[in-house]
Formats: C-alpha cells, structure tokens, sequence
C-alpha cells in the first residue's frame, strides 16, 4: 500500500506538465509561485523526501534535525543567490543531491549525526540557491515563505512514509527498514535517470 501511494506520487510529479513549474506570480501571487516551484521540479521532490526518509529511518534527533538543517540552509542559499553571490554547479549538485540522498536511505547509513545535518544542509543551499535564480517578478518573502513551507510538507511525507512502514509491519521491523530503503533504491536510481536525460 505504502510502496503504491509512493510510486503514484512519483508518477504523477513526473507527468505533470513543465509549464507548471513556473506559475506565474502576478496571476496567482507569489506564494503560490513558490509553492508549486519546488513541488513541480522531480529533482527537487525526490531530493526533498529522501531527507524524510533518511531521518525516519534514523529516529531520534534526526527526525527534526535533518529537515531542519535542509529547510534552513535552502533558506541562506535563497538569499545568497538573491545577493547575486556565484554558486557554481547548482544544477549538478541538486541532481547528485537525489543520488546521495538516495543512496544514504537505500543503504540505511548511519551517521554520525552533525556529519548528517551538515551533508543535507549543503545541498540545501543548492536547492535554495536554484529557487531565488527562478523567483521572476515575485516577492521575496511570500515565495520564500510557499517554498519553505513545501519544502517541509515534502520532508513530512517522506517521514510519514517512513512511520507508516513501521506501523505497517508492527510484527517485522525489518520489513519496514526493507521498505524504506527500497524507495531510496528508486530515489538514486531517479537521479540518475534525470542526470541522462
């Protein structure tokens, strides 16, 4: 059931359609520009629920440290792009976040946990970094303020996928850890699959 609503979620982000992406901000304000940049962007959803992930299948601090420390550097990698300060390799380095990410579920790691914030912190500026490149003719904080916030929701969902497994399979913890890093599977292989194209 998890695995289904996962790969539904992911079908219909694929499908939608590149114009979406962009929504214009003087139509429908710049919250809602914001909003619906992050969640349009493949890349950016698989990245961003891979951290839920990751933190579910740490527990403890890492359920709130992992999309803190993301949600917060995205934030600096805002403003530095906004401040006109050269990030190079943005593009790349947000692709390689789904791969590592991916990759860290998928191999259940573990560690240690400022070694973790800070690698998730790090691709967090890319990502913000690509958000203020694309803000157009919005307002800086209504957008910051749409795509924090589904930023975070997507961070929830990957927690929630990983808590649901867990609850799921009560009687075999390890079904559920099988579950989790089967997604991170998918997830680095989605990396990858974008990097081709």
């Amino acid at each position: 059931m998890i695995i289904r609503l996962a790969l539904a979620a992911a079908l219909s982000v694929s499908a939608a359609s590149p114009a979406l992406a962009h929504v214009d901000p003087s139509v429908h304000g710049s919250f809602a520009a914001g909003f619906t940049h992050p969640l349009f962007g493949t890349d950016h959803v698989l990245a961003m629920i891979a951290v839920g992930l990751w933190a579910a299948l740490l527990g403890g601090r890492a359920l709130w440290a992992l999309p803190t420390a993301f949600v917060g550097a995205m934030i600096a990698g805002f403003a530095l792009s906004l401040a006109g300060a050269p990030l190079p390799y943005v593009e790349p380095l947000i692709l390689a976040s789904v791969i590592v990410f991916g990759v860290a579920v998928a191999l259940a790691l573990r560690l240690p946990l400022g070694f973790s914030a800070a690698l998730v912190a790090a691709f967090g500026v890319c990502h913000g970094y690509a958000h203020g490149g694309e803000i157009g003719s919005a307002g800086e904080f209504g957008y910051a303020a749409g795509f924090v916030l589904a930023t975070a929701l997507l961070h929830a969902a990957g927690l929630l996928i990983g808590h649901g497994a867990h609850i799921a399979a009560r009687n075999d913890p390890a079904w559920a850890t099988r579950v989790i890093r089967g997604l991170g599977v998918v997830t680095a292989l989605g990396g990858l699959y974008l990097t081709a194209g």
